[in-house]
């Protein structure tokens, strides 16, 4: 007898209300749930990794443009100094292209507006680029408290059944449903907030990114404008700041007297 009471006392008691316990009292609405959630979860993950090494690349780019692009004599020349797969050598090449295509326009546009229009266009699909997956994160942040909510109502709904059958609400008759409906609740917040947090913090740096494209797509419209005669103020190797030379002009003929 004694054996066996200190056997017992040895032998640690099992939780019958943990969170596998509490699934699997909730059955397959309980797991559909959780998967949901999960996928969820892990593609929301996803998504900021991937955009914050895109933007980190354009933010890169930004950064070897302002070094080295305004200090070449043309815009050709600036762009072969760019990464090929940079965005902003996309808006020089989109363009120089939409510069040589003008010229063949057989009905008359004013050059100012065609250059205006082409590089916005292609400062738009840098932009829309940048923007992908952000809905899904906005998508996920919105619904997944109520996919939780609804594991909630479920469980809660399961506590009431036991509840009747029982006749009394008894813990340990409740314990099961009502755990699961909180662990709902707390899975639901759980994706929820993260993916609040990681879109408008992608939303602010898109913010960011897209005012330098700007800025640097009204440079080189200004430089195309002006025949190479203005260009932004760059900065120099000794940390102060200068104005990228402009373009070669000719001498003026000398007058006779």
């Amino acid at each position: 007898m004694l054996i066996e009471i200190l056997a017992a006392a040895a032998t640690p008691p099992q939780n019958a209300f943990g969170f596998v316990e509490a699934m699997e009292q909730g059955g397959v609405i309980a797991w559909s749930v959780l998967a949901i959630l999960t996928i969820m979860s892990v593609s929301s993950f996803y998504i900021l990794f991937s955009k914050l090494f895109e933007q980190n690349k354009i933010m890169k780019q930004g950064q070897a443009m302002r070094s080295t692009f305004w200090r070449a004599g043309s815009l050709k020349e600036g762009a072969a100094k760019l990464d090929k797969n940079s965005a902003y050598r996309q808006i020089v090449d989109d363009a120089i292209k939409a510069d040589a295509d003008h010229a063949k326009l057989t009905d008359p546009v004013e050059a100012h507006d065609w250059l205006h229009g082409s590089i916005e266009r292609s400062q738009d699909l840098i932009k829309s680029r940048l923007a992908t997956g952000l809905p899904w994160l906005a998508t996920v942040g919105a619904t997944s408290p109520f996919i939780g909510l609804f594991g909630t109502v479920i469980g809660i709904y399961r506590a009431l059944i036991k509840i009747g059958i029982a006749g009394q609400a008894s813990i340990d008759a409740v314990a099961g449903p009502v755990g699961e409906a909180l662990i709902m609740t707390a899975l639901g917040l759980g994706v929820a907030v993260p993916a609040v947090l990681a879109y408008n913090w992608l939303q602010g740096r898109n913010k960011r990114i897209a005012e330098q494209l700007a800025a640097f797509s009204n440079d080189v419209l200004g430089y195309m404008a002006s025949d190479g005669g203005v260009k932004p103020v760059v900065a120099t190797t000794a940390g102060g700041v200068k104005t990228a030379p402009a373009a070669a002009k000719p001498a003026a003929p000398a007058v006779k007297k």
